[in-house]
């Protein structure tokens, strides 16, 4: 069944949307997954941060099936529906920040991240927007401008969108600046000031988009100074800040949002992945004077808040409430951190144990003096993992950062099972 499928794929599906894996689904539940053949997998990656509740939550199912029967679309711009305007009331409660809010519904995270930009850009009547290395924030022309790494997402697909300017970003582990914490003083956010004299006025820079912990990128996770001291120069700069919570939000670090860590309110706060367990949607939530301060009809969409997408978040969002899967969340990172830096004491190819709560990844390196990346290593980890039966995600600039990514539900005994999967990848490593 598989090599058929191989067969049918190859020549109907271009060789540019390419699979980590040759594992064909059948079902999924919690943290497992069990592919056309019957092989069971622990899912450490949850389809790329999608699937904070777990595969085919019961209540999720349950939504999806109930509001599918009764309307599947009417276009909120043309016929509303009550459950995006509950998920929109609810989005505005959740998201950090005392200041009134407002929250557009629409598909995906790169569409909330396009239309983040859109409004900075009319509330502020300025043009610049500055993201920063190592950043992730799509595939469309804009947001792929925006994103740092070139191979694969940008290479070959220019010209790019203007306008766009990028600086490094706190690498604690690779300081672009060759320093080190604390006594940098973060000069990676006091860079911004610079920037305003080098590339782009700050008189003409609309937003500063940044995730709290860079995805793609590696993880990157910066010191606790960082984000107050960037917002900081944000507002003596009249500049919106644009928070990327697509695969930070949701739980994902212990706290709904990853800027809560810090006390930090954006302006303007994208969402998506996790926010309705794999059903297309997603939000940019800010301000209300920001968002309302676009014309009627400039934003918008056929598909934004999709009924039955939108019964799905609502439901997430009563399993976050009702099964404490936050608390779940905080005992999971602490767990998991403590393992994993067992496993770095163990394998001397983990050089950097990174990220908060369960957003946790693992640096690979051919050797921790020199910090050289471990890409082919971390290939051949995640290769070796999913022929025994764990799914893992690489990802980082250089293709060398292991990250986890597994249902907040996992149980014990799944997490186990996967964590000894692991460890019996690298020791094969070394073993080689």
């Amino acid at each position: 069944m598989r090599a058929e499928l191989l067969e049918k794929r190859g020549r109907s599906i271009p060789k540019g949307h390419v699979s980590g894996t040759d594992c064909y689904v059948a079902r999924a539940e919690g943290a497992r997954v069990y592919d056309i053949e019957g092989k069971e997998y622990i899912d450490f990656a949850g389809g790329i941060a999608v699937m904070n509740v777990g595969h085919s939550h019961p209540k999720v199912v349950a939504a999806i099936q109930d509001q599918a029967a009764k309307f599947t679309h009417t276009c909120f711009m043309v016929l509303p529906y009550e459950p995006a305007v509950e998920l929109a009331e609810k989005l505005c409660a959740l998201v950090p920040g005392s200041s009134k809010k407002a929250a557009l519904l629409i598909n995906s995270g790169a569409e909330a991240v396009e239309n983040a930009v859109k409004i900075a850009r009319y509330a502020s009547g300025r043009t610049g927007i500055v993201a920063f290395e190592n950043a992730f924030h799509g595939r469309t022309l804009l947001t792929m401008t925006l994103t740092s790494k070139v191979k694969p997402y940008k290479f070959g697909f220019g010209p790019f969108a203007p306008e766009v300017y990028r600086i490094p970003f706190a690498y604690c582990y690779r300081c672009p600046f060759g320093l080190s914490y604390p006594g940098c003083e973060t000069a990676c956010a006091e860079y911004l000031n610079h920037f305003f004299a080098t590339h782009a006025a700050a008189e003409t820079t609309a937003a500063v988009i940044a995730e709290p912990i860079q995805g793609e990128g590696g993880f990157i996770t910066p010191p606790p100074e960082y984000f107050p001291r960037l917002k900081k120069i944000c507002e003596d700069n009249g500049i919106l800040f644009v928070a990327d919570e697509i695969q930070t939000g949701m739980g994902r670090t212990g706290k709904m949002f990853a800027l809560e860590h810090w006390n930090i309110e954006a302006d303007l706060t994208t969402v998506a992945k996790s926010l309705a367990a794999g059903m297309p949607l997603s939000a940019v939530v800010g301000k209300k004077e920001i968002m309302d301060s676009v014309h009627p009809g400039g934003i918008g969409g056929t598909y934004g808040g999709n009924p039955v997408s939108c019964r799905a978040a609502l439901a997430v969002l009563d399993i976050f409430e009702t099964e404490n899967l936050l608390e779940q969340a905080q005992q999971l990172g602490k767990t998991l951190r403590a393992r994993l830096e067992a496993l770095q004491a163990e394998h001397e190819i983990i050089g950097d144990v990174r990220g908060i709560g369960p957003m946790l990844a693992l640096e690979l390196v051919e050797d921790r003096e020199t910090k050289a990346p471990a890409a082919d290593k971390a290939k051949a980890l995640v290769k070796s993992c999913y022929e025994k039966g764990l799914i893992l995600l690489a990802c980082g600039t250089f293709g060398n950062v292991i990250r986890l990514l597994m249902p907040l539900v996992i149980t014990d005994e799944e997490l186990e099972r996967g964590l000894a999967i692991l460890d019996e990848g690298f020791s094969a490593l070394k073993a080689k």
